[in-house]
């Protein structure tokens, strides 16, 4: 029970660690809007995405699997561009 406890502290750790990144990450995202809505370039871009992709699964080393990092990446981009949208929308209207 104490190896058990030692690991989910472990993760808890991690976790903690993911949620900074991920708010740094969307702190970047914020400002891409900013830049994005100055010169009128769409929120969505497919290609940059594949981009994305490519880049986390290149330097992927398991145990998670491509398709699996691939869907977790999926699901932070759709709540970045959800971001993007409410960010853009607040500044046209304040």
């Amino acid at each position: 029970m104490q190896a058990l406890a030692r690991y989910r502290d472990r993760i808890d750790q991690l976790d903690r660690k993911l949620v900074e990144l991920l708010n740094e990450r969307t702190a970047i995202v914020e400002e891409i809007g900013r830049t994005k809505r100055e010169a009128a370039l769409p929120i969505y871009e497919p290609k940059r995405e594949m981009q994305v992709f490519a880049n986390i699964t290149s330097h992927n080393r398991g145990p998670l699997t491509h398709e699996g990092l691939q869907r977790i990446f999926e699901r932070i981009i759709d709540e970045m561009r959800k971001v993007q949208k409410d960010r853009m929308a607040q500044e046209t209207q304040g």
